[in-house]
């Protein structure tokens, strides 16, 4: 990863800065409190947000409402872009808006979205998805206080940061979860050996359901042959009831046609009361008609009144339209004139001969000019005279075709409802005969009727001989059922055991199952208790062992690099820095502000290095950030900053200091200056 270019607003004491980082070493100078750790904060604040301790309020600046970070970066030569803002609300500070540019396609996403993208880019370890960003602190840039309070804290406290950066909180994760695992094993143990303590007795329960499964279907066998007798009862009376309702039916059919004759005769005079109905409209109809009075001359002098009259109008119509074109042409005419009039008061030159034009000659060509607008309008009024007068006209023989049309309209309307009138003679002739064959369909029904009586009285007896056997079938349909009831119910039985058995026999084998199962997780329960933890101990320790053994010799390496050589380092078992002098360990407390910071420094660099060679995939281990490294170093400890500094061998390091002879040991220097509260770069 490397360092191109970071665009700060409003963040902190800057305003708008933007701020190129080369590649190799570069000093950020400047005194303190100028505003050079803010440029790192911006840096972690663009690649991973806010952090859970961190406040909005701790970054924007005092006063403004919004804050802006744009950091460039490359990754395996993959051009990165990380956009992020800031937001003041009415009562906190949050993130605003974030998204990412890779290679020039841009993504707008959530915080957690842009964070995992950036996450996958370093090539960090997912499980830092949702944690503080530990790992680049811890390998990229850690403020120099922090490092001292880890060393300063208590081993449990410290050897659980380190744990959890180095990744190794895993094994202790993996003895939680495997007690817990084990107490979920004896409570599943416990659990199933509660369910299938009824075993036994669901086995004696199936052998007694086995009884009543082969009793049930020998009950079976009696109630099938109960029942084909019952049955065959059943058809015999059906036969009988059969041919008895032959007779009923013929008696329904008479009685069906009677019913449908009575219906014919109510039909037939409900349409001769109609037709009487319809008659006298007619004679009404007809007598209206016989008032009425059409001449066909004063019809047809309308029908050429309206013709006169359209014909006239159109003549008008055609004038007007002429008048208006004329009108149109004068005005054209008149503002051709004015424009010319413009045109000549401007005219110095003619534009053909290029010669003075002289006032004698402009004034007769304005007069003339004048003189025809004057003949236009003279014309335009005579035009607008006749005009008018043609609008009045054309009103009037409008009026005069409504009018005539209205009177035509009415006396057709007279003309179809005389020539009606015979149609309405002859519909009356047509109705008065159609009502005389009513009346004899009607005499013809009714005899009918009489003769549909006296058959129907003679299918009586047959009445109750029907009720009769009516009866004895339904007792033997009741018998019937009654036994088909049995049947079945004997029927259901047999399927209710079977299922049951079934059912225990599914339970039987699913409690033995559950118990051969218990069986195995006792013996998975005895090997993670015992085997597993063992292993899982034993790697742990090895692991703890090597990377202790590993940043030990680094940081006895750095530390013997920064302090005279009568002092040497060494890391305890919990990562403890021991410093010794002569072969007596010195007192943390005792040790000069140099003296610490240089272990602090030490201790930084070697854990840089061990989790970069632990994580030798993340794409961070070429670039260092070092926050005031030399605090409290004397004359003879900065002189050995440039030998560590070359040792580092890293592709791009930044540094922040106030120190001025820092500026000797770097490649490029970007200096800060704060004025009236705001910092800017040089």
């Amino acid at each position: 990863m490397l360092l191109k270019k970071l665009v700060i607003e409003n963040l902190r004491s800057y305003e708008n800065q933007t701020i190129q980082f080369p590649k190799g070493s570069t000093l950020l100078s400047g005194d303190i409190g100028s505003g050079k750790t803010t440029i790192l904060l911006a840096i972690e604040f663009a690649l991973f947000g806010l952090q859970p301790s961190q406040k909005g309020n701790s970054l924007l600046r005092n006063g403004a409402d919004t804050a802006k970070v744009i950091l460039e970066f490359e990754v395996e030569k993959k051009e990165i872009i990380v956009e992020r803002t800031l937001k003041r609300k009415k009562h906190s500070i949050n993130q605003d808006y974030v998204s990412i540019t890779i290679d020039n396609e841009k993504f707008e996403e959530s915080v957690s979205e842009v964070k995992a993208k950036i996450l996958d880019l370093l090539n960090y370890p997912k499980e830092f998805a949702k944690k503080t960003n530990l790992l680049y602190k811890f390998t990229v840039y850690t403020p120099q206080e922090e490092m001292k309070q880890i060393i300063m804290e208590s081993k449990d406290i410290r050897l659980n940061t380190l744990r959890h950066v180095f990744g190794i909180d895993k094994y202790k994760r993996i003895q939680e979860n495997a007690s817990i695992l084990n107490s979920k094993l004896r409570e599943r143990i416990k659990i199933n050996q509660a369910l299938y303590t009824d075993l036994e007795e669901l086995k004696e329960r199936l052998t007694g359901k086995n009884t009543n499964l082969i009793e049930s279907k020998e009950s079976k066998i009696e109630s099938e042959e109960d029942y084909i007798n019952k049955f065959r009862d059943r058809e015999l009376k059906e036969k009988n009831l059969k041919e008895i309702k032959e007779k009923i039916d013929e008696k329904q059919k008479f009685e069906l046609d009677k019913e449908k004759n009575n219906m014919l005769i109510n039909e037939k005079k409900n349409q001769i009361s109609r037709y009487n109905l319809d008659t006298q409209k007619l004679k009404e109809q007809i007598e209206e008609v016989e008032k009425l009075k059409f001449s066909d001359d004063e019809y047809n002098s309308v029908k050429q009144r309206i013709i006169v009259q359209k014909n006239k109008h159109e003549e008008l119509h055609n004038e007007y339209i002429e008048i208006i074109s004329k009108i149109k042409a004068l005005d054209n005419k008149k503002a051709e004139a004015n424009s010319l009039i413009k045109q000549i008061s401007g005219l110095d030159k003619c534009p053909t001969c290029l010669q003075q034009v002289s006032l004698n000659y402009k004034d007769d060509m304005l007069n003339n000019a004048k003189k025809e607008i004057d003949i236009v309008d003279n014309n335009i009024y005579g035009y607008d005279k006749r005009k008018n007068d043609l609008i009045e006209k054309i009103n009037v023989v409008k009026n005069l075709i409504e009018k005539f049309e209205k009177q035509n309209k009415e006396m057709d309307l007279l003309k179809i409802k005389i020539d009606s009138f015979k149609e309405k003679e002859s519909r009356m002739e047509e109705i008065q005969k159609q009502i005389v064959g009513l009346n004899e369909d009607v005499l013809m029904l009714q005899q009918q009727i009489l003769r549909l009586n006296k058959e129907i009285k003679s299918y009586d007896k047959y009445d109750i001989i029907f009720n009769e056997r009516t009866n004895d079938l339904k007792e033997a349909k009741d018998r019937e059922n009654k036994a088909s009831i049995r049947k079945a119910e004997i029927s259901k039985e047999i399927e209710f055991l079977e299922e049951q058995i079934k059912e225990l026999k599914e339970r039987i084998e699913k409690k033995e199952n559950m118990k051969n199962d218990t069986d195995k997780l006792k013996g998975l329960e005895n090997w993670i208790s015992g085997r597993f933890l063992e292993i899982v101990l034993f790697t742990e320790k090895q692991v703890m062992s090597t990377l202790k053994h590993e940043f030990s010799n680094l940081f006895s390496r750095w530390f013997s690099n920064l302090v005279s050589e009568n002092l040497t380092a060494r890391l305890e078992d919990d990562f403890s820095p021991i410093i010794e002098q002569n072969g007596f360990e010195l007192d943390y407390q005792f040790l000069s502000g140099g003296e610490r910071t240089a272990i602090a420094l030490a201790y930084r660099l070697s854990l840089n290095q061990v989790i970069n060679s632990i994580l030798s995939n993340i794409k961070t281990n070429n670039l260092v950030i070092l926050d005031e490294p030399t605090d409290g170093f004397s004359t003879q400890q900065l002189e050995k900053m440039r030998e560590v500094l070359e040792q580092l061998n890293t592709e791009q390091l930044i540094l922040v200091s106030h120190e001025q002879k820092m500026e000797d040991f770097v490649d490029n220097i970007i200096r800060i200056k704060k004025e009236t509260g705001i910092s800017n770069t040089e």
